[in-house]
């Protein structure tokens, strides 16, 4: 198999992920000294932050997903290919991929980052992650098929665990899918299944440490708890997960809940790829860089985002924040680099700007700090609203978010709750 890339007397950057880092690159990309090879396992880019919204049936995948192909349409010098990388070959300059070789002269790593079960299978096998559109799609199917089960389970002790929903981390994710499937319960189940009874589902957000939110103030911390609390969710903090098991969730103290729907975002762990420099590697599989982005230990490999980890900043000795901002920054400081680098011009140190943490809890309840300023409630939300419609990709997709939103905020009465399942053509 051939990946099929035109020759040119341009130097090649290679992109690996076309996440929120790596689409950014492409782009500042175009146009310039270099050709650009761009390398994504899906078609499609997907818009992390709202993926929640679409396990808990309030988005359409297509929504938050804009195909490569349409994005870079007639721009040249300019190649997409769907494919997985498997190694680099740092003496011969090439990737190994599903679809052939391909050579780089310089190669961006922006790969982002997948689920950290923490080497235990039992979490791996028996939870639901929800990290990208196709889990959050298979996690939308667990829910609905569960309520759909629950409606006609007799076994009282079977029927409570289909009614029980247990969401593991207390992060921004968290948070939101426990909202999400909180708002779900009071506002959709009455309605669209009213033979079953509400009050009996339980939602439990189990947190291993002692306050939600830890990446922000604790101000934020405790709104967000007051809220969720207010809603419904049962909090239970300072209880560490240690396995999962025929149904049920295993705690440190010895408790057990059973559960059919286990929801995984308790962290993450970069995405490897086979070749770097073991000294390269960092924490949770971050690759160590200088303040260019240069992984360590390599001339012409760079990386960003979920996968980097930017070493010589006072102001971020545990590494920046895996968060959009962090990722499109990189991006950008990298493109500036590379041009700079064409035309032998000094180069630009990375400095990470805080623009500001948000999380959304459920309808008129957020939490943000911008500019040092920590509020919650209506504000926080519309203001959430806005920066997420803004950083939507397409026109289309920005509006059709708007009216779901729009429409869900007066009567929840949207027709996206459906089980659909791909099925495998059978010659």
């Amino acid at each position: 198999m051939e990946a099929n890339i035109a020759d040119s007397n341009k130097e090649r950057i290679v992109i690996v992920g076309g996440g929120l880092g790596g689409l950014e690159l492409a782009f500042d990309m175009l146009k310039s000294d270099y050709q650009v090879v761009l390398i994504d396992k899906n078609n499609y880019h997907q818009f992390p932050p709202l993926i929640y919204q679409v396990a808990s049936a309030g988005l359409e995948p297509s929504s938050i997903a804009f195909p490569f192909r349409r994005l870079f349409q007639g721009k040249s010098d300019f190649f997409f290919r769907m494919a997985t990388v498997e190694a680099v070959n740092r003496t011969e300059n090439t990737l190994q991929t599903s679809i052939g070789v391909i050579h780089y002269d310089y190669l961006v790593l922006a790969a982002g980052a997948t689920t950290n079960f923490f080497g235990n299978q039992n979490f791996e096998q028996n939870t639901l992650p929800m990290k990208s559109v196709a889990e959050s799609m298979c996690l939308r199917n667990t829910i609905l098929e569960n309520l759909e089960r629950a409606e006609t389970e007799e076994d009282e002790q079977k029927k409570n665990a289909l009614l029980t929903t247990i969401v593991v981390g207390g992060g921004a994710s968290g948070v939101e899918i426990a909202g999400a499937l909180a708002e779900m319960k009071k506002n959709i189940i009455p309605r669209d299944y009213p033979d079953l009874d509400a009050n009996k589902l339980k939602i439990y957000l189990v947190n291993a440490g002692d306050r939600l939110l830890g990446a922000m103030d604790i101000k934020s911390s405790h709104r967000a708890e007051k809220d969720l609390t207010e809603m419904g969710v049962i909090l239970l903090q300072n209880k560490f997960a240690v396995d999962c098991q025929n149904d049920e969730l295993w705690l440190k103290d010895g408790t057990k809940i059973p559960s059919k729907t286990i929801i995984w975002v308790s962290g993450i762990v970069a995405n490897k790829i086979e070749g770097i420099p073991a000294e390269s590697i960092g924490r949770a599989g971050r690759l160590l860089t200088d303040r260019y982005c240069k992984v360590k230990g390599t001339e012409n490999i760079f990386a960003i985002g979920d996968q980097s980890f930017v070493e010589g900043d006072s102001d971020y000795p545990m590494g920046h924040p895996q968060l959009a901002q962090a990722a499109i920054q990189q991006a950008r400081c990298v493109a500036k680099n590379f041009k700079a680098m064409a035309k032998k011009e000094p180069l630009t140190m990375f400095k990470y700007k805080n623009l500001g943490t948000m999380a959304t809890i459920g309808r008129k309840c957020a939490v943000a700090e911008i500019g040092g300023q920590k509020f919650g409630g209506l504000p926080a939300w519309i203001l959430w609203l806005v920066v997420h419609i803004r950083s939507i990709l397409g026109v289309k997709n920005k509006v059709v978010i708007l009216l779901n939103w729009m429409w869900n905020y007066f009567n929840y009465k949207q027709s996206l709750r459906l089980i659909l399942k791909a099925k495998s053509s059978q010659k």
